[in-house]
């Protein structure tokens, strides 16, 4: 069914949450209505069956050779698998262009990426699909943003597992471009310091998710929110009308090896498709074997090096499994060896607009604590384009990795 109210605007930084536009193809409402569509069936989203498979509304969740859940799915509402404007970095990065070692974790001694993840926290979730998409996005927020940007950007991924359930996915599985075609088409994801992750969608009975039917579902509060003191001293909980966010301008899919560097180098990490099976007892060291394999996790895929004793190529790949687990939540894999599937379904986004990071530039409309000056449906900031608009590197033909490795021998001179 249509929508039945939302105002159409720019994305801006300071986002008015009459922006969600949400898809008729999903059967949602606009996020200020009091009756937003439920996520939950008349029946349990999660049944166990007597092949001890699992039932959801999209059809039997499949699980891994190794018994574990397979996290990644294709929604049937995610049926744009691509948005492309600008050239990509095949038509202005050559092989020659491409240094034999490089990572956005020490690009001439500085780090661009974002803060590693756990999304099996407070009680798992298979929502990798979702951390391996939204923190290279937020990589490439910074990468673009430059050294200077002052504060990093980190995504609220648990608003895509509350309103994205149609088209992206949710704890038992989804897809990375699925994601990236999720905000693209509502217009953006705020930042998580108004939405943790909570490891739960609307579906789930793990956990505390069970605790409140609903708990999950797509509503205004579950986009935005802040909480003004302890309910005893007469605090509450309300949703905020405008807020830092970041948008998608692009996204698409590539694949082989020296397509993965290019985009590396070229705009930032990218989110690959996996089969983890392989890694649940990695530790450390570079994972050689390659054995037959299926695509169930998503990863994001930060830069490449080479081991010079055995002279082995290798990817530098971030998971959201947290920092205990392998090389402080890292790891490494050959590289142009598909091992584990690593180079098959790869996929990337630009960001369109964002809110800017620094404290002095009029880049967020700054809110009360308790919100209560942000909480207006009909609320819009006395501002204007208060936002970082993005500049993708083909209009100079220049890789964002060499232009910030010539920045530091350019401090040097």
């Amino acid at each position: 069914m249509p929508f039945t109210h939302y105002r159409a605007l720019k994305a801006m930084p300071t986002m008015t949450l009459a922006l969600l536009f949400l898809f008729a193809t999903c059967s949602f409402l606009s996020l200020f209505l009091v009756e937003s569509v439920d996520a939950r069936t008349d029946e349990s989203f999660l049944k166990i069956k007597t092949d001890d498979d699992f039932s959801t509304r999209e059809g039997a969740l499949k699980l891994t050779k190794a018994g574990h859940v397979n996290e990644y799915r294709v929604l049937r509402g995610h049926d744009k698998k691509q948005k492309i404007i600008s050239t990509t970095p095949d038509a202005y990065v050559s092989s020659e262009d491409l240094p034999e070692s490089f990572t956005w974790s020490n690009v001439s001694g500085h780090n661009f990426l974002s803060k590693s993840l756990n999304q099996h926290i407070p009680q798992y979730c298979g929502s990798c699909w979702a951390h391996g998409a939204m923190s290279a996005l937020a990589d490439r927020i910074q990468i673009a943003s430059g050294k200077k940007r002052m504060q990093d950007v980190n995504l609220a991924i648990q608003f895509i597992l509350n309103c994205g359930t149609e088209v992206a996915g949710s704890c038992h599985g989804g897809s990375h471009t699925g994601a990236y075609q999720f905000v693209h088409d509502v217009g953006f994801v705020p930042y998580d310091t108004c939405l943790s992750y909570e490891a739960c969608s609307n579906e789930s009975i793990e956990g505390s998710c069970g605790y409140v039917t609903d708990r999950y579902k797509c509503n205004a509060i579950n986009t935005c929110r802040t909480c003004s003191t302890f309910s005893q001293l007469g605090g509450f909980c309300a949703p905020l009308a405008t807020f830092p966010n970041a948008t998608v301008k692009e996204y698409g899919t590539i694949s082989g090896e020296e397509a993965i560097m290019k985009e590396l180098y070229a705009r930032g990490p990218v989110a690959a498709g996996i089969d983890a099976d392989g890694l649940r007892s990695y530790t450390k060291g570079i994972y050689t074997d390659t054995p037959s394999y299926e695509i169930n996790h998503i990863v994001s895929i930060v830069g490449w090096g080479v081991e010079k004793k055995t002279n082995t190529k290798y990817w530098i790949v971030r998971n959201s499994w947290g920092q205990y687990w392998g090389e402080m939540g890292f790891f490494r894999i050959v590289r142009g060896k598909k091992s584990l599937g690593i180079e098959d379904e790869v996929a990337w986004a630009t960001p369109g607009r964002w809110t800017g990071m620094k404290h002095d530039d009029f880049a967020n409309f700054p809110c009360f604590e308790d919100g209560a000056n942000c909480q207006e449906e009909d609320f819009l900031p006395d501002v204007k384009d208060m936002a970082a608009e993005y500049v993708d590197p083909s209009v100079k033909g220049i890789p964002f990795g060499k232009v910030h490795s010539d920045e530091k021998q350019k401090e040097k001179q």
